[in-house]
């Protein structure tokens, strides 16, 4: 009996945790994709601005400044996913995040330096971040 036990233990260990009643927890998350397109198509250009800009390679920002500030009016106008986001206050941030970034576009537009553009990009990269988290619905 003993050693029936001990196997049934060792062959529990090898089972994978499984939550019971509940879906697994892949899929309770949602990707930002599902939860917003206009957010993911956002970060995308976002990500690929702002993270080698802070590396030192401005070249991707000049490049998709235009992108970046369509993308960031296209997002403002869209509808707010409400069951995820506090409208409100993501509405007023998608304003803030748009004035950032038309900054970031008129810098690039009048060819100000890289040390010029790395506290604009930062500034709308950390309002990304505040509709992001902030502005998401709390439980």
């Amino acid at each position: 009996m003993k050693k029936a036990l001990q196997l049934a233990v060792i062959l529990l260990a090898f089972l994978p945790a499984v939550s019971f009643g509940q879906a697994p927890a892949q899929a309770q998350t949602e990707t930002p994709k599902n939860v917003w397109p206009e957010m993911t198509s956002f970060h995308t250009l976002m990500s690929t601005s702002f993270h080698p800009a802070e590396e030192g390679n401005f070249a991707p920002l000049r490049t998709n400044a235009d992108q970046l500030f369509a993308a960031a009016k296209t997002w403002q106008k869209s509808v707010v996913p409400e069951d995820k986001f506090k409208p409100k206050e993501t509405k007023a941030a998608l304003k803030d995040l748009v004035i950032d970034v038309a900054a970031v576009q008129k810098a690039v537009i009048a060819n100000q330096t890289d040390a010029q553009l790395l506290p604009l990009i930062t500034k709308a990269h950390d309002t990304f971040h505040r509709i992001t988290g902030e502005c998401r619905q709390r439980d």
